[in-house]
């Protein structure tokens, strides 16, 4: 069934190579389209398209299909091509006439366009959880392991002192950056395309307002043309805010993989979270971390794969756009994926104590040892100096204590702070009126 057909079918294989994988990255959005469609009937009762009793009737239906697509048993039948022509098919079935009626108003284009923005409006709100988790846990191990000293690197050369403290809160903060990008990627989908049709409006004095309100929107996409444009811009914006994350988490993986090296052993995790060599009983692989690496490397990739679909299309809708679903939605689960493996290995880690104690770490305190002589009054190039040629004749000294108390330093981790500014990003999301609206519609 296609909601386009007329008298003749297209040749099954141009069917089948323009439907893709719409039968199955469909099932995402499926729930979504339910509740699309409940908003749509809704209002055209209003505007007297629908009876009350069709709206009853056609209400009543949709939402057993939304309970049988929450037991996992909803599919879309072989020879149906969609999401939309599946549930239109089932109303049909069940009421006649009236099923046909739910297509007023409305095409398969604004169809999909509110489709995804719910769906990635659900998803962003998963994704924000995960990375909360994540993130407590981030604050929680900085806070458990603050004290504990670890060399901090330049060009991948022993620099300067820094704490685990200090590197598990930067990983934090960085995430505190990211939830920022998501939401300015859930601002652009909490927008209402429905009844921008095909991209230029309706005769029928469609009521956009209502059906923005009744899906808890925060507003409108209130040019028609513009709304079939933002396909493609919103995916790519999404792409974005995920990459952001994705970078974090690549970043922490490729660390964690260096660090675990026996040439650092500054950490280590239970043998359960890493796997062996069949042909080196020694080893202790960090395969999750090198995964979550590349996936993550992927990830970043998104953004350009999605820009390269819709890159030089003109206005109005193009099939390249149904190429996108198969980009995003698959890149949506891995990075949850990686969220969750993150945050499972992140909670099993294991700190080496007094590393800085070794002899070969030495150097990463002449710069204290240069900042002690600056203090006691020498001119800072003269104590550089000194310290630089103490260090070439072999006569370099040093303790391993560390005074840092400037904000975000060693001794001043300042995760309260961190904490304060994820707390305020993830605020603005304001998922509950979202949830309600949905709730509402689908009680």
């Amino acid at each position: 069934m296609k909601l386009w057909s007329k008298d003749k079918e297209s040749l099954k294989t141009v069917t089948d190579f323009t439907t893709g994988q719409d039968n199955v990255l469909d099932l995402h959005l499926a729930p979504f389209d339910v509740a699309g469609s409940l908003a749509h009937i809704t209002m055209l009762q209003t505007i007297g398209l629908l009876t009350k009793p069709e709206l009853d009737s056609l209400s009543k239906e949709l939402k057993a299909i939304y309970k049988e697509m929450q037991t996992g048993k909803f599919e879309i039948e072989p020879g149906v091509e969609d999401i939309h022509s599946q549930i239109e098919l089932l109303l049909t079935r069940k009421l006649g006439d009236v099923g046909k009626k739910i297509h007023s108003g409305r095409s398969r284009n604004d169809q999909v366009l509110v489709d995804v923005k719910l769906y990635l409006r659900h998803e962003i709100e998963q994704i924000t959880l995960a990375i909360q988790q994540v993130f407590e846990l981030l604050i929680a191990q900085s806070e458990k392991h603050k004290d504990k000293l670890l060399p901090g690197y330049t060009h991948l050369q022993v620099a300067m002192p820094s704490s685990f403290g200090l590197w598990l809160g930067a990983y934090a903060e960085s995430l505190a950056d990211d939830i920022v990008t998501l939401h300015a990627a859930y601002q652009i989908a909490n927008k209402n395309p429905l009844g921008s049709a095909a991209g230029y409006g309706s005769s029928f004095p469609l009521n956009r307002a209502f059906t923005t309100q009744l899906l808890g929107f925060d507003d409108l996409n209130y040019n028609v043309v513009y709304a079939q444009m933002g396909r493609g811009k919103t995916e790519r914006i999404m792409a974005q805010a995920m990459s952001n994350v994705a970078a974090t988490l690549g970043k922490l993986a490729m660390d964690c993989t260096l660090f675990l090296n026996q040439n650092f052993g500054f950490i280590s995790f239970p043998d359960e979270l890493t796997t062996g060599s069949s042909i080196m009983p020694h080893k202790k692989n960090p395969d999750v971390f090198e995964l979550i690496r590349a996936k993550c490397n992927s990830l970043q990739a998104l953004p350009n794969e999605i820009a390269l679909l819709i890159t030089n299309l003109p206005s109005g809708y193009h099939r390249d756009l149904q190429l996108l679903k198969e980009k995003l939605f698959p890149a949506i689960q891995t990075l949850k994926d990686c969220l969750r493996m993150t945050h499972l290995m992140i909670s099993a880690l294991e700190v080496k104590e007094n590393v800085l104690e070794d002899e070969k770490y030495k150097y990463v305190f002449s710069v204290e040892e240069v900042n002690k002589l600056v203090l006691g009054g020498m001119p800072f190039r003269d104590a550089y100096k000194k310290i630089g040629l103490d260090i070439e004749q072999g006569n370099f000294s040093y303790t391993t204590t560390v005074k840092h108390t400037h904000e975000g330093s060693i001794g001043n981790l300042m995760n309260d702070r961190i904490k304060k500014t994820f707390d305020a990003a993830v605020s603005k999301f304001n998922f509950q009126k979202v949830n309600q609206a949905l709730e509402n519609l689908l009680k």
